[in-house]
């Protein structure tokens, strides 16, 4: 209803508001939550859009909700929108060391993930640097996107002493990576912070305690994966000698 409301044959980008949720629900006596930005983030990491929506998109491409402003946003046309793990790439066994009190009292799959990755220092091992958490869930406005949210932000030091902002976004296993959420994040590390080198990160459950990392970056034909790697939390029985020597065969390649 909203789509179509603003839709024209061959488009590529359909502007709506905030206000035309509203008015969408009350002619369909639905009842909205309270908070309106999650019927957003709804359909860009949970639920797929109507199929009626989906048939008009350009061939081979994707339609994509992005902010464009103070309580607007726009459906727009995007190749390769959704980020999902490589189910063929190695995984590498990490002993786990999040605190047992913390496995006992998480409360969701996006925060006991946000602190798995940050006990196990998982930013540190991927990136090679040394990190530290700055702020969880950082929400402040950008210039023609409004206010948006970071899960996670650290700062990173590598062995030169160059300093490093570390934007990262976590989804559970039943969530979807999204290409807009590491976009919002390098427009943030270019308003907030840009005096640091911008490395987004995402990572996402791909099982209780297996755990897929993502790098980007941004280049002319739009944001693309530069790195992804996989770490299994084990306890330390479960880590033999046998795989340690395999693991250090892959540094010297």
């Amino acid at each position: 209803m909203i789509f179509f409301k603003n839709y024209v044959d061959g488009a590529r980008k359909v502007p709506f508001s905030r206000n035309d949720i509203v008015e969408a629900a009350n002619q369909l006596n639905i009842k909205l939550p309270k908070n309106i930005g999650d019927v957003i983030y709804s359909f860009r990491y949970r639920t797929e859009l109507p199929k009626s929506i989906i048939e008009k998109s350009p061939k081979g491409m994707e339609w994509v909700i992005r902010p464009a402003g103070t309580a607007q946003y726009v459906f727009e046309a995007a190749q390769s929108a959704a980020i999902t793990p490589n189910q063929k790439l190695a995984e590498t066994k990490i002993l786990d060391a999040t605190p047992g009190v913390i496995e006992k009292y998480a409360l969701n799959d996006e925060q006991a993930l946000l602190a798995k990755v940050r006990y196990n220092r998982l930013v540190d091992i991927f990136t090679g640097l040394a990190c530290y958490s700055l702020q969880n869930h950082l929400r402040t406005a950008i210039p023609n996107m409004g206010q948006v949210e970071i899960d996670e932000i650290y700062i990173g030091i590598d062995k030169e002493g160059v300093h490093y902002i570390l934007p990262v976004q976590a989804k559970g296993a039943n969530d979807k990576l999204g290409i807009v959420q590491i976009e919002q994040d390098l427009a943030v590390c270019s308003t907030k912070f840009s005096n640091l080198i911008c490395k987004p990160i995402a990572a996402q459950f791909m099982q209780n305690n297996l755990i897929a990392l993502f790098e980007f970056e941004e280049t002319e034909g739009g944001v693309v994966i530069v790195s992804e790697k996989h770490y299994s939390l084990v306890s330390p029985e479960e880590l033999s000698s046998k795989e340690l020597i395999k693991y250090s065969k892959r540094s010297l390649n």
